[in-house]
């Protein structure tokens, strides 16, 4: 498995097929692997043509594990982001982010947008701009001596799956705390490339996603039926509608 370093922290990549590329960026508590590997998003890529990259965020998979909060502000991971593609000599992609992932890809449109050939944002409505991700009571979830010690049913969800893949919890517990910048109405009306925004139609996460479309000057509103937040980043209409919009971008 590559790594490069970002600025001095060790960053684990992969970099699969040829083709116009296309970075995969994933949610929290996930990884490169279970976002986009096991859902077949990396099959589904490079079958199509196209050349699939995705990476472990920092306190993540095989990346290096931080413990400040400060150093998981969704800006820094966007110049992640930007210095994997600076490492592979690679000028842009079309950038795939699901979630905390959708937070980092616009961030990384907003301040590098010469990187960004077109955005698809999973699993992120609104709450781009009006929620801040997810609620602090899943950072005490992790933090508790055990699953068992959690009451809070979204708490128990995300430690059972942070549990259930050995994720460092303290790094994870860091990460909730600190990735939670919002953009302005207005930063989001700067955003001029192509923009798919996906989300499951029972998703109670995301925030809806049309007032999002809405605010975007080139946004498309992909509706992904019947799955809620989690089930909705390997489905198959997400990948479906994410390959006919790489087929209509400029």
């Amino acid at each position: 498995m590559p790594h490069f370093s970002s600025a001095g922290v060790d960053i684990a990549y992969f970099d699969i097929g040829a083709g116009d590329p296309v970075l995969l960026i994933h949610g929290f508590a996930s990884s490169k692997e279970i976002n986009w590997v096991g859902p077949s998003w990396t099959k589904t890529l490079t079958e199509a043509g196209y050349r699939a990259i995705g990476f472990d965020h920092r306190g993540h998979g095989l990346s290096e594990k931080l413990y400040d909060p400060a150093l998981y502000d969704t800006r820094i991971m966007a110049e992640d982001a930007q210095r994997l593609l600076a490492h592979l000599g690679l000028e842009r992609a079309d950038v795939v982010g699901y979630s905390m992932g959708a937070r980092v890809g616009a961030q990384m449109a907003l301040h590098f947008p010469q990187a960004v050939r077109s955005l698809i944002l999973g699993g992120l409505g609104i709450h781009l701009v009006d929620g801040v991700g997810l609620p602090q009571t899943v950072a005490d979830a992790l933090e508790a001596p055990s699953l068992e010690d959690v009451a809070d049913p979204m708490g128990r969800m995300f430690r059972a799956f942070a549990d259930a893949n050995k994720a460092d919890l303290k790094a994870l517990a860091a990460c909730i705390r600190g990735s939670r910048q919002v953009l302005t109405r207005e930063e989001v009306g700067r955003i001029f490339q192509p923009v798919l925004v996906a989300i499951g139609t029972r998703d109670l996460v995301s925030g809806p996603g049309q007032p999002l479309v809405d605010l975007l000057p080139d946004g498309t509103m992909l509706d992904i039926p019947n799955r809620d937040h989690n089930p909705a980043v390997g489905d198959k209409v997400f990948k479906a509608g994410a390959l006919e919009f790489l087929k209509r971008r400029p």
